[in-house]
This record gives structure tokens, sequence and C-alpha cells, in this order.
């Protein structure tokens, strides 16, 4: 039985189905962890930082489970754009409880005690959450997925937001530079904020590099055609 090219691609998006849900459940397992570890520890150490980590991994988890409950669907691209409208709120959401907290511990002058557990819950999150975010990303761009790029996109930006937060704890520790850690947080902000607006416009929208192939093989054999005996 011959294999056509349609099987073939069919079979390639099945993989990249499969690899994006397994990629969003261990998104989803690691930030449930993390939450709890941060929440945690933010609260024995007073740290406004760690405990907002902490809430933003629980938004990470609202946007990870969305593309979840999205690639479990039967036709994922039918539900697209309201997927992609879910994980620009999680965008909006984690740039307001950012902006508010990091205001609030500049105004109040928070001075947070040296946790080593925050140390090294946000070191390790700076190793694995690009990796994560860079395993979607690279699905989601072969898929033309939208909204798996734009998860990958709030997985980096907490990636980020991890290394904001562990060079602040950092400071605080080594030199009681309690205001670096929510000055790092604002700039995130900015970032946060332009992802949101693209995914809400629907811009996280990669080009398939399989309908790439797919229209350079065309162009191939239209102009293969056209140099053809049947077409002089």
């Amino acid at each position: 039985m011959l294999t056509t090219t349609t099987d073939v691609a069919d079979i390639r998006r099945a993989v990249l189905h499969r690899r994006i849900r397994l990629i969003v459940a261990a998104t989803i397992a690691y930030n449930v962890i993390e939450a709890i570890v941060a929440i945690s520890a933010g609260t024995i150490a007073s740290s406004v930082a760690l405990i907002g980590f902490g809430l933003d991994s629980t938004i990470e988890v609202l946007s990870a489970a969305a593309v979840a409950w999205q690639f479990t669907r039967r036709d994922p691209e039918r539900w697209e754009r309201g997927t992609l409208r879910v994980i620009a709120i999680a965008f909006f959401a984690l740039a307001a409880y950012v902006t508010v907290s990091s205001s609030l511990a500049l105004a109040r002058a928070v001075e947070p005690s040296h946790s080593t557990v925050g140390l090294i819950l946000t070191a390790v999150s700076v190793a694995v959450m690009p990796l994560l975010s860079f395993a979607e990303r690279r699905a989601g761009r072969e898929l033309g997925s939208a909204t798996a790029v734009a998860d990958s996109k709030q997985t980096l930006i907490c990636a980020f937001l991890s290394a904001a937060v562990l060079l602040g704890l950092l400071l605080n520790s080594l030199f009681g530079w309690w205001w670096a850690d929510p000055i790092a947080g604002l700039v995130i902000v900015v970032f946060a904020v332009r992802e949101g607006i693209e995914a809400w416009k629907g811009d996280a929208c990669a080009t398939s590099v399989g309908m790439i192939l797919e229209n350079d093989e065309s162009e191939r054999e239209g102009n293969h055609e056209d140099r053809s005996p049947a077409h002089r």
C-alpha cells in the first residue's frame, strides 16, 4: 500500500499534536509544584517577589491548561482564536499582578528575609522554563499553531521573571538591595503586555514549516510541468 503525501502530513501532524500535549502536561506539573513551593517560601520569608512568583505560576498553569484542552479536541485548529484569547488574558493578568505587587513593594520598602529555598527554586526555573518554551515553540511553529507559539512565549516570560526574582533575591541577600526585584518585575510587565496584545490580535501565529515546504514543492512541480514536452 502506497503512502501518499497527505498521509505523511497527517502522521506528522498527529506526532506534533502529541508532542505539544506532553510538553504542556510537563509545564503544568512543574508550575503546580513551583507555585506551592514559591508561595510557601515567600510567606515564610515575607517576600512579595516570591509570593508573586508563585501566583505567576498559577497563571502559567491556566495558559498551559487552555492549550492542553485545545489539543484534546478532534479539530484543534477550530479552537485557535478562543484559546489565544485565554492566553492573552493570562498575559494581562500576569502584567497586572506584577505591576501591583512591585509597586506596593517599592512603596512600602518591603525588605524580605533571605530564602535559600527561593534561590534554589528560581535558579532551577531559569534552567527548566526556557527548555520547555523552546520545545513548545519549535513544535508550534512546525504545526503552524498560534496558541502553542503564544503559550511558549508565556513560558519564556515566566523564565525572565524567574531570572528577575533570582537576581532580586541575590542582591537582597548579598547587598541588602531590597528594591532590585520589584524594579526588575516592572521591566517584565512591558514584555507581558506586548505579548498579550499580540496574542489577542492573533499575531503570535508563525508560518507553518510544513506549509512552506508544501508551497515550495508545489512551485517545483509547477516549474517542472512548464518545462515538460506537453507544455512546449
